[in-house]
């Protein structure tokens, strides 16, 4: 029987992470699910994966802690050997009142750091001993629109994907010519992120970025996921670079 890859997904559970697990797993790869607190939709995720295929490890784990971090790759280490591909997706925000600079918690701006950024790099460097070990080891990082054009975003959000699109050029310096490392700079996606960040007008002004949109229509997780999974087993001689995915918007605006 053929070994299978083997990738970790950082934010696994839901969303883009999710999507991210199921198409590995139907590419062929073995996924070390994390998840920092959605333990059922971990599950649910994992479930489908293994139906897939799959064999799944699911590791709770705040990737803004270093020694959980530590000891979540020994993990991977013990049941996987080696990794092929790394997807750092786990990411969070903050609450703010738009133009209203006094309306953020620097407590909220620190943990948007804390994990977007700081986990980010944390999970890299413990990752970098087991993709060494892969085949054509890759990285895909989630970056945003925002980090590129910023909009009304919170601010701790924005400039922490400014960091993450700033991480991955450095890192694919650092880091090649054995490993690669790109990131996706996803536009207004459909589903629960943007519900939350745009409340009851979320139908509204999907519908008008949709228009606008030379696709005409907003970006889901799945494509997302299909550039990920792009990135990771093909283009071997891209690194450093940030993919947007927005159907356009950014190139006719």
């Amino acid at each position: 029987m053929t070994d299978r890859l083997k990738a970790l997904v950082t934010g696994g559970a839901t969303g883009i992470g999710r999507s991210a697990v199921l198409a590995l797993a139907r590419a062929g790869y073995d996924v070390a699910i994390n998840y920092a607190s959605s333990a059922k939709a971990a599950q649910e995720t994992a479930a489908e994966a293994e139906r897939l295929g799959a064999r799944t490890l699911l590791l709770q784990c705040d990737v803004s802690d270093e020694a959980a971090v530590r000891a979540m790759l020994k993990q991977v280490d013990e049941a996987f050997g080696r990794l092929d591909a790394l997807v750092n997706n786990a990411g969070t925000t903050a609450k703010w009142k738009v133009k209203d600079l006094e309306s953020l918690d620097l407590a909220e701006w620190d943990r948007t750091f804390a994990v977007n950024v700081r986990g980010l790099f944390q999970v890299t460097r413990a990752a970098v001993p087991l993709l060494k070990k892969g085949r054509n080891p890759a990285i895909v990082n989630t970056a945003s629109i925002v980090g590129l054009r910023p909009g009304p975003q919170p601010l701790p959000y924005a400039a922490s994907k400014a960091a993450v699109v700033n991480l991955t050029k450095t890192l694919a310096w650092n880091l090649g010519p054995e490993i690669r490392v790109n990131a996706v700079a996803p536009g207004w996606m459909e589903g629960d992120w943007m519900q939350r960040m745009l409340g009851d007008k979320y139908e509204d002004l999907m519908g008008k970025r949709a228009k606008l949109t030379p696709l005409k229509r907003c970006v889901t997780a799945d494509d997302v996921a299909e550039t990920m999974l792009t990135l990771l087993q093909a283009n071997r001689f891209v690194t450093g670079e940030i993919v947007v995915i927005d159907g356009g918007f950014t190139s006719s605006t």
